[in-house]
């Protein structure tokens, strides 16, 4: 009886899911709720900001602030790479960090601490967008947003007093906002000095930690103190305006700062080839560095004569001698016309052993085309004395002065007045009728300069500087800046061109000590000018 009790109880038992499961599907089928209506699809600029809000939980800051810019094209980089990355990130870690455990650990009589391992995981940080600031100052902003949300295994094994520990850091997120800055801009390679990076608000910094295998964050408290710990410390070394800095070039080599005097003695030149018709040549020689902005120094002119003496010693300022070279031209003068070059040479410095007088007798080329046959042709030869002669280290500068420091004037400055300094950088969106050949026109209590003309550029740099010289401070004076175009031809039709002009009133220099801004040009669509004022005081 019982075992008819069971087998009528299992074959109940299916034929009631089996009716069950048919009855089930047949309501299903049959009797769905007629209030059930199309989703409406509308397209996102017509919902509303707490819908928007639901759809994309996280909006990247390039969307919710025009100033951010997209940078997709760098987190596709950093993912392709970041298994490279990776490695070379760990390994540079493990090389700085292991020689200072090893100075630290005898302290805390702790016999040693080794990686046992160190990778940053799969997932490479992201930037949300990166805002850049545009100043008039030699340097670059950035600020880019931060997101990294990996997955790292770092273990670290700590052995001490006869017993081993090992401590474990996982599921790392970070999120930080930081400046970086890179100042001054240099014209050598990676052309700047240093970086500096600060942060622009307290970073966001959440992880695990395993201590002997078990999840030490799950301490009542422990997180929250650990996580606040770690905010603090960091702000309060790199929160803005407190700045880490990372030197990457010498700034003395990188501003290409004097490092010593080159005194060059013109003795004399022999067997020269006359350039007039009637009568020999007027030779004069013209001295100049590689890579140096100064005029050329000149002797003095020899009247009919090919194989003049000089005897004539100058001094140049040298601020490479490894790759500056002096160079060496000689020209016949003309009352009329322009001069004729004679010849040329070139001594490169490295050749130079300092403190120790060299002479040189020079063959005089019509290039430094090793390959161009004139160069056979005999232009006669040149002979000078070259002595090299570096700074001692009590000459040098002890400390790399600020580029934006604004220097002393200079003695015989009037008491109680000064040196008013205009530099001229550039201009931008300049644009004539007739034609576009800039060049800038300073007036100033009746005293006018100029720079020189650029030909045919809308965007024009000159970098010059000018200086007026002032019994009092400039308060209530204004300086006129008007920018010109000069035809390049000797046409009588339109030969001069007012581009624009601004009237800069100077008693924010006189306060200040030091202004570089962008003025836009009157009486000009779109043109802008950047000038720099210096008031230079003998205190």
């Amino acid at each position: 009886m019982g075992i008819v009790s069971t087998i009528m109880g299992f074959f109940g038992f299916g034929v009631g899911i089996t009716i069950g499961l048919v009855i089930g599907y047949y309501l299903f089928i049959y009797f769905q709720p007629t209030d059930v209506k199309d989703p409406v699809i509308r397209p996102l600029v017509e919902q509303d900001s707490q819908t928007l809000q639901r759809l994309l939980p996280e909006i990247p800051l390039w969307v919710k602030n025009p100033d951010f810019d997209r940078i997709d094209w760098l987190n596709k980089f950093i993912e392709y790479m970041w298994p490279y990355l990776d490695k070379a990130i760990c390994k540079t870690a493990k090389s700085i960090a292991q020689p200072i455990i090893a100075e630290q650990i005898p302290k805390y009589k702790i016999e040693s601490v080794e990686f046992e391992a160190l990778t940053l995981g799969c997932l490479p940080p992201t930037f949300q967008g990166m805002k850049v600031y545009s100043t008039e100052e030699k340097e670059l902003i950035m600020e880019p947003s931060v997101k990294w949300a990996g997955n790292p295994n770092i273990t670290i094994a700590v052995k001490a007093f006869g017993l081993r520990a090992t401590v474990q850091v996982v599921d790392l997120q970070v999120f930080a906002s930081p400046r970086i800055t890179l100042k001054p801009l240099v014209p050598s390679f990676p052309c700047f000095a240093n970086i500096l990076v600060s942060l622009m608000e307290k970073p966001h910094v959440d992880f695990g930690l395993k201590l002997l295998g078990a999840d030490a964050m799950s301490i009542p408290g422990l997180y929250r103190f650990v996580q606040e710990l770690i905010k603090d410390q960091v702000a309060n070394m790199y929160l803005w305006p407190k700045t880490l800095e990372v030197p990457i070039m010498d700034p003395a080599k990188a501003m290409k700062r004097p490092v010593g005097l080159l005194n060059v003695k013109v003795l004399r030149a022999m067997k020269l080839k006359k350039k007039d018709l009637l009568g020999a040549s007027d030779p004069y020689v013209k001295l100049k560095l590689t890579e140096d902005k100064l005029p050329s120094k000149k002797t003095t002119v020899k009247q009919k004569n090919l194989n003049p003496e000089w005897n004539e010693e100058f001094n140049l300022v040298v601020k490479d001698p490894e790759t500056q070279a002096l160079e060496v031209n000689v020209y016949d003068w003309e009352q009329v016309g322009k001069h004729d070059k004679m010849g040329l040479n070139v001594v490169p410095l490295k050749e130079l052993t300092p403190d120790e007088p060299k002479v040189f007798t020079l063959d005089l080329l019509k290039n430094m085309d090793p390959n161009d046959v004139q160069n056979e042709k005999s232009r006669g030869q040149i002979m000078l004395e070259l002595t090299y002669k570096p700074f001692n280290d009590d000459e040098m500068p002890k400390d790399i002065e600020d580029p934006n420091a604004v220097e002393k004037a200079p003695e015989g400055t009037p008491d109680g007045g000064g040196l008013l300094v205009v530099i001229v950088h550039e201009a931008q969106d300049l644009e004539g009728k007739h034609h576009t050949n800039p060049h800038v026109r300073l007036l100033f209590k009746g005293e006018e300069k100029r720079t020189k003309p650029v030909k045919k550029n809308r965007d024009p740099r000159w970098e010059e500087e000018f200086q007026f010289m002032l019994e009092e401070p400039p308060t209530n004076d204004r300086i006129h800046v008007e920018v010109i175009s000069t035809s390049s031809r000797m046409g009588l039709l339109h030969p001069k061109e007012a581009l624009g002009y601004v009237d800069i009133n100077l008693s924010d220099v006189v306060s200040n000590k030091r202004i570089n801004e962008r003025y836009h040009l009157i009486d000009s669509k779109n043109g802008r000018i950047q000038i720099e004022l210096q008031w230079r005081t003998s205190s």
